[in-house]
């Protein structure tokens, strides 16, 4: 259809943080992100990291304001979570215990097949690590 906008994916999802350096530093320690852009726009107490994933894909980490985090689960409306895909799961989960991260259960078959598990990060945001069987 000549009258559709063409999205060629997702760009990068957002997060606010307590402390964009310590979180920023988080994700590129845990889960081999490197940080790629820093914005200073924000402040020089608080800049804005962008990250970039192996796979080249983003991460935006920026300062939190002053809103009350409301309490969520998976099936709170609006955004709820990133899903990180890896290779290996158990391989995964054996890498993150030893980062010593909070996980949010046990690991449990993924929509659309394969297994994924939830945990948390050091500002409590939701993610889960996924293995997707192939085929």
């Amino acid at each position: 259809m000549a009258n559709r906008l063409k999205i060629t994916g997702i760009d990068h999802p957002g997060v606010a943080a307590n402390d964009v350096e310590q979180l920023a530093d988080w994700y590129c320690e845990v889960f081999g992100y490197e940080k790629w852009f820093r914005h200073r726009n924000a402040g020089p107490l608080n800049p804005v990291w962008m990250l970039k994933a192996p796979d080249g894909t983003l991460l935006e980490v920026m300062p939190k304001d002053d809103t009350a985090r409301p309490e969520r689960t998976t099936w709170t409306p609006g955004w709820s979570h990133l899903a990180l895909r890896v290779a290996n799961l158990e391989e995964a989960i054996a890498f993150l215990d030893t980062k010593n991260v909070v996980w949010g259960g046990s690991v449990i078959n993924a929509i659309g097949g394969g297994k994924v598990r939830t945990l948390y990060d050091p500002d409590g945001n939701m993610l889960q690590i996924l293995e997707r069987i192939p085929g």
